[in-house]
């Protein structure tokens, strides 16, 4: 069954938690086909959060331990859509 994978990283605080985010995408980073970061720019700098969109493949496992590691940052919650087709 063809799929299409999407996680959705919020960080609460992402200038403290970037760094441990971003080892685990490199960890991962074959199964990583898209990132896009999104953050809220005013007229004092950036948001403090933010919210990546990964584009994901790769077997269940892989991409569960990918999930479960990005969770276990302080500061982080993932959350995943799948669209089957």
């Amino acid at each position: 069954m063809d799929r299409h994978v999407i996680f959705g990283v919020h960080l609460t605080n992402r200038l403290t938690h970037a760094n441990r985010v971003q080892e685990v995408f490199t960890e991962f980073g074959a199964h990583i086909k898209t990132r896009l970061g999104l953050h809220d720019v005013g007229p004092h700098g950036s948001s403090p959060s933010g919210v990546i969109l990964l584009d994901v493949s790769g077997d269940d496992q892989s991409l569960e331990r990918m999930s479960q590691r990005l969770a276990a940052i302080e500061g982080v919650e993932v959350q995943r859509m799948v669209f089957t087709h």
